[in-house]
């Protein structure tokens, strides 16, 4: 199956804004920091979520990002379309073109299984990822890290 680092980057960061989001507007900068993923691409990566609806920018002071809907109204599947990513386990990318340029044996039954994956993650929304005892264990150990790096940084200013 492959599932590229786009999907992957997408559905972590659309769990941090449900994590962090409760208090106001998420900064770009803050998940960044918290996931260790490149602000230029999760730049990138907003731009597609918000064109596809799951977020929606602040600006000002204090701005950032907040979920569009709630949480238990936004599924993974749908985060992964938003950024133009697919769930494939076929070989050929499902172009047909699998053994010398015609359909392989097993062509459908790969295209049944992502499917089936697709159809899993369309039933998992953020809010069933949040509620998840080692989902906020990870996240309070991130919060804590994050802390203890902005206080370093203040003393050595």
């Amino acid at each position: 199956m492959r599932l590229t680092t786009k999907g992957r980057y997408a559905v972590t960061a659309m769990l941090d804004l449900a994590l962090h989001g409760g208090n106001g507007p998420v900064s770009l900068a803050d998940i960044s920091g918290r996931q260790d993923i490149s602000l230029s691409y999760l730049e990138q990566l907003f731009a597609k979520l918000r064109r596809n609806d799951l977020v929606h920018s602040v600006r000002g002071p204090g701005g950032g990002y907040k979920l569009s809907r709630e949480g238990h109204e936004i599924f993974v599947a749908e985060i992964i379309d938003a950024v133009n990513e697919a769930v494939d386990a076929t070989g050929c990318g499902g172009t047909s073109n699998c053994q010398q340029g015609e359909v392989c044996l097993t062509h459908h039954l790969w295209c049944d299984l992502s499917d089936q994956i697709h159809n899993f993650l369309s039933q998992i929304s953020l809010t069933t990822l949040v509620e998840r005892r080692e989902v906020q264990h990870i996240s309070a150990r991130q919060d804590a890290r994050s802390a203890q790096e902005e206080a370093l940084s203040l003393t050595e200013v």
